[in-house]
């Protein structure tokens, strides 16, 4: 197809056409809804982007559809600019699999129209991200790849799984999301054995591998993925636990404490709230306090004696009093 021709295209094909490169397939329906067209012009369309070489396919009849066939004549891949714009900014930032993506964006730019292929490489030789301190080496893309396919296909999956202390044991489970969080890829499932919710590390999940079982998707207890994930990170308890009451409205205490946050913020009242903190690192526990107490805000503190004897220190050391770290809540 010339770009002369391409650039011809009404307006309302080019929306038909992003359609069905958006799903496998629609139904009539479906279609003539999106567009605001009758059955008739809907076909009409569909033959109009089959004369440009498009390979739609349908199905006739009341619940017929159409769908975009792959194959190796397609056209060149529709994309508006803003369109290329985002997929080349997810390509260059993407967490753990950077070598990988970067391949991807050279496939992709060849792929391209030529009107859009600048903008691209634009993007690419002008954009970069700041590799996360905690992310590992790489993430795996075989490994992702395949729990995705596990999770599309239903399909109940095996693997071992080293934990934090480096322990090893075979887990099964119900692949329900991939999260990227913190420069690591968590894996949300349920475990079969526990009959619970989990999450794994992906770069610590060691051959997965599907068993002859199928399941049914279950609801997550959280509105979304991310949500579920942050919640869990949130009501974990880890070695070393710190309480914080606030003299603060929980609000503005989210408002001006930046960044990934190892536990939660609990309203106790209009202007106060609790603050829980639980890693397995003394100075990450001392970090997170620290960004709370230099909040500024009246506070009591309840910490583990490691956590407390590293503020009080501290405190010494400010010239600002050790006693105010005791270390227990309400002693001052």
């Amino acid at each position: 197809m010339s770009e002369s021709v391409r650039k011809g295209m009404p307006q309302r094909l080019l929306r038909l056409l992003s359609l069905l490169q958006a799903r496998r397939e629609w139904s009539g329906a479906e279609l003539t809804g999106r567009l605001g067209v009758s059955a008739r012009t809907l076909r009409r369309d569909v033959e109009r982007l089959r004369d440009l070489d498009y390979q739609v396919e349908g199905t006739p009849g009341i619940a017929g559809g159409y769908r975009l066939a792959s194959g190796n004549d397609l056209p060149p891949l529709l994309l508006d600019d803003d369109e290329a714009v985002a997929i080349a900014l997810g390509l260059v930032t993407v967490t753990g699999v950077q070598e990988s993506a970067l391949r991807a964006l050279a496939k992709l730019e060849r792929v391209l129209p030529a009107r859009l292929r600048p903008r691209l490489a634009a993007v690419r030789d002008t954009t970069s991200a700041v590799a996360h301190p905690a992310a590992p080496a790489s993430a795996d893309p075989s490994v992702l790849g395949m729990l995705a396919a596990h999770r599309r296909d239903r399909v109940v999956t095996d693997f071992d799984y080293r934990d934090r202390s480096g322990a090893v044991r075979s887990r099964r489970v119900e692949p329900h999301h991939l999260v990227s969080h913190g420069g690591h890829w968590y894996l949300i499932a349920h475990d079969t054995a526990r009959d619970d919710w989990r999450t794994f590390r992906t770069d610590r999940i060691i051959g997965p591998r599907a068993t002859h079982g199928r399941f049914t998707p279950r609801e997550l207890p959280a509105p979304d993925p991310a949500a579920h994930l942050v919640r869990t990170f949130a009501a974990a308890t880890y070695l070393h636990t710190t309480r914080i009451t606030v003299r603060m409205p929980a609000a503005d205490l989210r408002a001006r404490v930046h960044g990934p946050f190892p536990g939660w913020i609990e309203p106790l009242g209009p202007d106060t709230c609790l603050v829980r903190i639980s890693t397995d690192s003394v100075d990450l526990a001392c970090q997170y306090a620290l960004a709370v107490l230099a909040l500024g805000a009246e506070f009591d503190l309840d910490a583990p004696p490691g956590v407390a004897d590293r503020l009080r220190a501290l405190g010494a050391r400010l010239g600002h009093g050790g006693d105010r770290f005791a270390g227990r809540r309400g002693e001052r």
